[in-house]
């Protein structure tokens, strides 16, 4: 699966603002997957922990937090101790970055409001000082102190490491359609090169890095925070993280917001041709719009969306043989992997369009690859150093720590591309393969799929995009339907994600329920 950050289209399209999708070669297993035998959704559902507080966990729900400046104006940053491992508070801590923004208004103060952006990998502190307490609606920030945590294993929280800049441009440069037994070998080299350098670097923490971990961190900023109940807003792998929380303290639960819902109950396999399926329903909304644009290099009017996959596909095995020049300073090329990634970048939001048009275009008629490595690296969180923030890294250890591998061979994942390549043809075969590298984890996975129900929770607001390449619409109907208190709303359009995206009617609906608790009618659309 791919990491799934919400992107903030209306601002400048930064590396830590874009989003935050997973690398097509580190993102296969998903919050939600199974066994590699497929399946359809689990009956089981997440059960509740006691209401009262273990005495062993006391000295962290009642620490106190000592806060300091960010250097950023405005923000302030403190260090929370967790349990490196919730089965055994004794055996040592796990520190994590807080930030928060005071709330700047004179109304009624309405407590915290803790954000996060997704991933699993998005550093919720970056999301915070850049985008959610600067830009989230002055009503919701002046009630409201702006809060994140880096959950455990990312960015500021003692991050998980993998590979050197280096290494993973190699990693990110390896053909995930790989032609022969040669270049499957290739793969699963890489893979496996990949999780050991996680597993040389992060043994113990590799152990400790499970959504159900961060939801009970999550429970222990909200005591220490002085909020009886917890109000959040969380976005694509957020939506995953804010529903475990509710499942676990279903009565902690305060005013929830799950925007570009996930459906926890599927298996991995299930999830991976939903989400590539997504994507091609993204790409066809993007090929319909492409023809229509006087730049567009992969037709004109008339030019069907089946064409444009087809010349897009083209170009793709062009790059495989013969890959372009970038005027990187690294020397890095443009291939197929690295093009692919690129587009799959723009596909999260229509406001990217028209710059990929641009690099379509000088890759496919002026020979330069330059505009393509740009949105592949944005999409990698690579800076312009060689540097690659632990997004990626942290990625595949929650994702293959939550759930098992969708495939465990080569030999699976070619008598399954059949139906990948039919609910994508321009992107099946290389999310498919993509689908392979938590096989060579090296920690077992802890979780499994479930439902989760949060019985006795106040509601919450589950929100679903209709054309969202990353999390398709109908994880946000099922999960709507698992928890006892949810109200669906839909966002009739393109994107990943829906708030904070230009509709006022998503907008107002969202920050009337964060403001005084009243939460939109069930099945409200808007566009």
């Amino acid at each position: 699966m791919h990491i799934r950050r919400s992107p903030r289209p209306r601002r400048p399209r930064t590396a830590a603002a874009l989003l935050a999708t997973a690398a097509l070669l580190l993102s296969a297993c998903s919050a939600g997957g199974t066994t590699s035998t497929g399946g359809g959704a689990a009956e089981v559902a997440l059960a509740a922990l006691p209401q009262s507080t273990p005495s062993a966990l006391a000295p962290y729900y009642e620490q106190k937090l000592s806060w300091r400046s960010c250097g950023v104006p405005g923000f302030q940053c403190a260090t929370m101790r967790a349990p490196l491992d919730y089965a055994k508070p004794g055996a040592g801590d796990v520190r994590l970055a807080v930030a928060r923004r005071k709330a700047t208004g004179k109304g009624r103060p309405l407590g915290s409001l803790l954000v996060n952006p997704g991933g699993p990998g998005g550093s919720a502190i970056g999301y915070l000082e850049q985008y959610a307490g600067v830009g989230y609606p002055a009503e919701v920030r002046a009630r409201y102190d702006m809060v994140a945590v880096d959950p455990r294993g990312v960015a500021r929280s003692e991050p998980v490491e993998c590979l050197s800049g280096r290494r993973m441009d190699a990693f990110t440069q390896t053909d995930t359609t790989p032609d022969d037994t040669k270049e499957t070998g290739e793969l699963v080299d890489a893979y496996k090169k990949f999780a050991e350098g996680c597993g040389a670097h992060s043994p113990d923490l590799l152990r400790h890095v499970s959504t159900v971990e961060a939801a009970r961190d999550m429970d222990i900023l909200r005591a220490v925070l002085g909020d009886r109940r917890l109000t959040y807003v969380g976005a694509s792998y957020g939506t995953f993280l804010g529903a475990t929380y509710a499942g676990l303290f279903p009565e902690r639960v305060g005013r929830l917001v799950l925007d570009g819902a996930m459906d926890p109950s599927l298996s991995a396999r299930r999830m991976n041709l939903d989400q590539t399926a997504g994507f091609e329903t993204a790409f066809q909304s993007f090929a319909k719009d492409c023809v229509r644009q006087p730049d567009c290099p992969l037709g004109t009017r008339g030019t069907t969306p089946a064409q444009v996959g087809e010349h897009l596909s083209a170009f793709f095995k062009k790059l495989d043989a013969h890959p372009i020049p970038t005027g990187d300073a690294d020397g890095r090329k443009l291939g197929e992997a690295l093009a692919t990634t690129g587009v799959i970048a723009a596909m999260y939001d229509e406001g990217s369009w028209g710059q990929l048009r641009e690099a379509l275009t000088s890759a496919m008629k002026e020979n330069d690859g330059a505009g393509l490595l740009v949105l592949s690296d944005s999409y990698y969180e690579r800076g312009a150093d060689g540097r690659y923030s632990n997004l990626m890294f942290a990625n595949a250890a929650v994702n293959c720590l939550d759930l098992p591998a969708a495939f465990s061979s080569p030999d699976q994942v070619e008598k399954a591309l059949p139906a990948f390549e039919k609910a994508s043809p321009v992107f099946g075969e290389g999310l498919a393969w993509a689908s392979l590298n938590c096989a060579y984890w090296p920690v077992r996975a802890t979780g499994e799929p479930h439902r989760i129900e949060a019985k006795g929770a106040a509601p919450i607001v589950v929100v679903g995009t209709t054309r969202d390449p990353a999390t398709p619409y109908r994880w946000a109907q099922s999960l709507s339907r698992q928890l006892s208190s949810a109200r669906l709303l839909t966002y009739v359009g393109d994107g990943h994600t829906a708030y904070g995206r230009g509709s006022d009617c998503i907008d107002s609906a969202i920050d009337t329920y964060l403001l005084d608790g009243t939460p939109p009618t069930q099945g409200k659309r808007c566009s």
